[in-house]
């Protein structure tokens, strides 16, 4: 038979190397080859390339009415970020061209548009990026063949918004019973916004219990991915990295003195797709026995440019020595702990508005970066934390601790 002259058809990156696959940005120049091997002469009308990007969300939401269900109702929306068409073979003259048996390969070049969104993969959405090439012959079906590829937008984290200190305050009344058990307050702040994978966070906080009962610290990096479709959303949410501190007591004060809170290998924020979102936040919270957790969010961007060891780095080194003498804080501790439920993290308001369970949500097979991702940032991902561990002469832990909403 005709199509069993075609022995092999693939498509092929140049960069690759073994079991590692080349990654692109927005702006790069993607080059590859088409290989085609024949074990005889075979007529080819035409074989033609197309890469293409998308961004595509999708998620069905039902509604109920009594015991039964009502309707379902779908969400759906793409939005193409890529595409390029290209005819690699085409007959000079006549409908069709014979090529000889043997190896045949065909070279390819594009440009990638300057801005693109990083590649993902979610429970609701994705943004996938691939070339696939098609080979036409005569009374044939069509011989096709796929190459995925994967693009990561770089997110510098080099920038005076993403270098500058996060910080806020919350208070609220224990409550049992209807009876006032006294006030819970919560200061919290980190040096900057943006943090790269492998980073590790301080987390610098103040509790102040002046209630009854003893209360419980929390912290947590919490991913949020946020999906978009004919006006309306859909979110999940995951906890990625987290630390539990000690009860304080009634009537007592605890400062957390630079907490070290690492940030493990996880995607990049995508913050400029029109379709879909993933942010992350540190969210600081103190559980309050018979009240609803008291909660504190600071934003967080994620990025896979880390901080310069100069430049940005050390003009930002005078900064981060005042902010550490200004909260009187020492050293960081050790391991950070392994990550809590997500309802142990967020109001239970939160949850009630968004109507989901206040458990969290298992990380999808299909949502790991493992393979181009992980080497994409395996340089810096384990580097030592920046910043904090250059002062050679911590302030003495003899000094007093200034209280944080000084």
């Amino acid at each position: 038979m005709l199509f069993d002259k075609v022995k092999a058809f693939s498509v092929q990156l140049d960069g690759a190397t073994a079991g590692a696959e080349p990654v692109f940005s927005g702006g790069q120049a993607v080059a590859g080859r088409v290989l085609l091997e024949l074990a005889s002469a075979v007529r080819v009308g035409a074989l033609r390339l197309r890469a293409r990007g998308r961004a595509h969300v999708h998620w069905t939401e039902s509604r109920s009415a009594g015991s039964s269900t009502a309707y379902t109702q779908s969400y759906s929306e793409r939005v193409e970020v890529v595409s390029h068409r290209a005819t690699l073979l085409a007959p000079d003259t006549g409908e069709t061209t014979t090529l000889p048996p043997g190896r045949h390969e065909f070279l390819f070049s594009f440009q990638l548009p300057p801005n693109l969104v990083t590649s993902f993969e979610g429970k609701h959405g994705s943004v996938r990026y691939c070339i696939k090439a098609t080979l036409h012959r005569p009374w044939v079906p069509a011989r096709r063949a796929r190459k995925v590829f994967t693009v990561i937008e770089p997110v510098d984290i080099n920038t005076p918004a993403l270098l500058a200190p996060q910080a806020g305050a919350r208070e609220k009344v224990a409550r049992s019973w209807y009876c006032n058990r006294g006030l819970v307050s919560l200061s919290a702040k980190i040096d900057r916004k943006g943090y790269t994978p492998g980073e590790v966070i301080p987390v610098f906080a103040e509790i102040d219990n002046s209630s009854t009962r003893p209360v419980l610290p929390r912290a947590a990096v919490v991913q949020t991915q946020t999906f978009m479709a004919r006006g309306a959303r859909k979110q999940k949410r995951a906890v990625v990295a987290s630390l539990a501190g000690e009860p304080v007591g009634p009537g007592q004060r605890a400062l957390w003195q630079g907490r070290a809170l690492r940030i493990p290998p996880v995607g990049p924020s995508i913050l400029h797709c029109r379709v879909l979102h993933v942010d992350y936040a540190l969210k600081v919270c103190v559980d309050i026995p018979g009240t609803s957790k008291l909660l504190l969010e600071l934003p967080l961007v994620i990025g896979t440019i880390p901080l310069h060891p100069f430049g940005s780095r050390s003009s930002s080194v005078g900064s981060h020595a005042s902010f550490l003498l200004d909260w009187r804080l020492g050293a960081l501790p050790e391991r950070p702990e392994a990550p809590p439920e997500y309802s142990e993290v967020v109001a239970d308001a939160e949850v009630a508005a968004l109507g989901q369970s206040p458990f969290p949500l298992p990380q999808d097979p299909e949502m790991s970066l493992e393979g181009p991702f992980f080497a994409y940032i395996q340089e810096f991902r384990y580097r030592p934390p920046p910043l904090y561990s250059e002062d050679p002469n911590p302030p003495s832990g003899a000094m007093r601790p200034r209280c944080m909403t000084c």
